[in-house]
């Protein structure tokens, strides 16, 4: 199917950071089926192309993208017939909460505590979590409020609170560039890992949609009277609903005290809130040598990233009695808190270099913000100015979160 072209508009009225020139074409197809052709007539006029979903995690350049912006709209959730579990839906394909919780839906005797849902990549990612809590789906509640569309959620492993996508997703649909047809991936494909994936390092193509299996806690809240979310993980998290690390918590709760978190911070989309015109947080948390991070003050946050290792028995003609052994990791390593070396690199929240339209987000120092008609590159100046900052009073190198297009730190 032949997709007409839209009339390009500037980038800068599409991502949440409001900076970015007018592309020289522009496309946005409504269904997957039109989405697959379009991008491979794009790709086979050898034009360059980039993606944009919900435009959360972009930084353009003032002067345009001298090529096709694919603009990744598509909708809809769908619950797999498989794993549907002690429901059957009549018409499995979804959009919103009422309608996944439609009457056409009746328990039957065979009952399990999972769901599979496959989700378009154009779904707005929160109001995907909005319809799993409202259905009792647990497992991605945690990461409610995070903008952007679900297609980009694999890119990145979003992740926040003590959740991270990585422990719902299952597959994605993938438009493979090099190969120029679609495949099914599964999870462990991807190589996620913190704020990155196979699909960050290299490898090109679109995501159509991705598939997820949560816990179904219907049948459970019959019984309590409630729909519980999985055991809380972060301690911020914790102390705000008035629980401990591991409680478990009603799922609409949940989701209340993440969004009022990030909202404290800037970090849920609010017109009325200028702090909110921003890409979100900015820099990753470093991740750094032990010994590295023991030159660093006793005040700075760390949390050890050593995985656990299961133990083993090693025959003794395999073992000389030394370490390291083979196979095992002989590096420790550690995660920094980026906004704390910022801000102990003296830079505040609320921070702007002398005539600049950029800021440090008054309430959050990770993120920077847009104060209004600022420029990408000003963004830039004030981002290459941290860094400069964090790297000269701590030796780290702040590495950014956003895709950069035409854009240099």
């Amino acid at each position: 199917m032949q997709h007409r072209p839209e009339t390009p508009i500037a980038l800068s009225e599409l991502t949440t950071l409001q900076v970015g020139g007018v592309p020289t074409a522009m496309i946005a197809p409504a269904t997957e089926g039109e989405l697959v052709d379009a991008a491979l007539a794009v790709w086979a006029d050898g034009d360059d192309w980039m993606l944009l979903g919900g435009g959360s995690n972009t930084v353009a350049a003032d002067d345009g993208f001298e090529g096709t912006v694919i603009r990744i709209v598509t909708r809809g959730i769908e619950v797999l017939p498989a794993a549907v579990g002690a429901w059957t839906v009549g018409d499995d394909r979804v959009t919103d909460a009422d309608s996944v919780a439609s009457p056409t839906a009746s328990p039957t005797a065979s009952t399990t505590d999972r769901v599979r849902l496959r989700v378009q990549a154009g779904e707005p990612w929160d109001e995907l979590v909005a319809t799993c809590v409202a259905n009792g789906w647990a497992g991605i509640e945690a990461l409610s409020g995070i903008p952007g569309s679900a297609g980009a959620a694999p890119v990145q492993n979003i992740g926040a609170y003590g959740q991270e996508l990585d422990t719902s997703l299952v597959a994605i649909d993938f438009l493979d560039y090099e190969l120029g047809e679609v495949r099914h991936i599964e999870a462990a494909e991807l190589r996620l890992g913190y704020r990155t994936s196979a699909l960050k390092q290299g490898l090109q193509g679109i995501v159509l949609a991705i598939e997820l299996e949560l816990s179904d806690t219907r049948a459970e809240a019959v019984v309590l009277g409630s729909s519980l979310g999985r055991p809380i993980a972060y301690a911020q998290l914790a102390g705000a609903l008035d629980v401990q690390v591991g409680d478990r918590v009603a799922l609409d709760a949940i989701r209340a005290s993440v969004l009022a978190l990030r909202a404290s911070k800037g970090m849920v989309l609010d017109p009325s809130d200028p702090d909110t015109a921003s890409a979100g947080s900015f820099f990753t948390n470093p991740i750094v040598t032990e010994s590295f991070a023991r030159s660093l003050p006793d005040a700075a946050p760390r949390w050890s990233q050593v995985p656990d290792v299961a133990d083993r028995i090693i025959p003794l003609e395999e073992y000389a009695g030394v370490g390291p052994i083979p196979g095992e990791p002989t590096v420790a390593l550690t995660k920094l808190s980026a906004a704390w070396l910022i801000e102990n690199s003296g830079i505040s929240k609320g921070f702007q270099l002398p005539g600049s339209r950029a800021a440090i987000s008054s309430k959050h120092t990770l993120a920077l913000t847009n104060t209004g008609g600022a420029t990408a590159e000003e963004i830039a100046q004030l981002a290459r100015y941290v860094q400069g900052r964090v790297a000269a009073e701590f030796g780290v190198i702040l590495r950014p979160e956003p895709v950069l297009v035409g854009v240099e730190l």
